[in-house]
């Protein structure tokens, strides 16, 4: 079966960087369209980065543009989120997902979109 297994996470003060990982096993499908969402107490979930891994085409929500970014390794079956400049509003608990299979006009950032996710990591940036 699909599993998601995250690591990475953990407390750092704002300024600071963190890279999040996600190792995928169990899907056959060489194509991934995997996301990193996130949320905060009291907050909806909400995307925050995502990667088509033929592509290689990114997403980011406006609020992490240029602060974040999405990579590939293993194969395409590790996504890593680096995590730069980080902001107290950051806080959150960031969760990995990926499509039960890439499909074309597929919203991103939309949680529905996804079949798969992991546990959750939590993310804390103190001021």
């Amino acid at each position: 079966h699909v599993q998601l297994v995250e690591s990475g996470g953990g407390s750092v003060q704002a300024g600071g960087s963190l890279r999040l990982s996600c190792a995928v096993s169990g899907y056959t499908v060489s194509r991934k369209c995997m996301a990193r969402f996130r949320q905060a107490p009291g907050k909806e979930r909400e995307g925050v980065a995502h990667i088509d891994t033929d592509t290689g085409i990114t997403d980011y929500a406006d609020s992490v543009k240029g602060r974040f970014a999405v990579s590939l390794a293993n194969a395409k079956n590790t996504m890593y989120l680096q995590m730069n400049s980080l902001k107290p509003e950051d806080t959150a608990m960031y969760y990995c997902a990926l499509m039960r299979m890439c499909t074309y006009g597929a919203t991103w950032y939309v949680d529905s979109e996804y079949t798969y996710w992991g546990r959750g990591t939590q993310v804390t940036v103190s001021p």
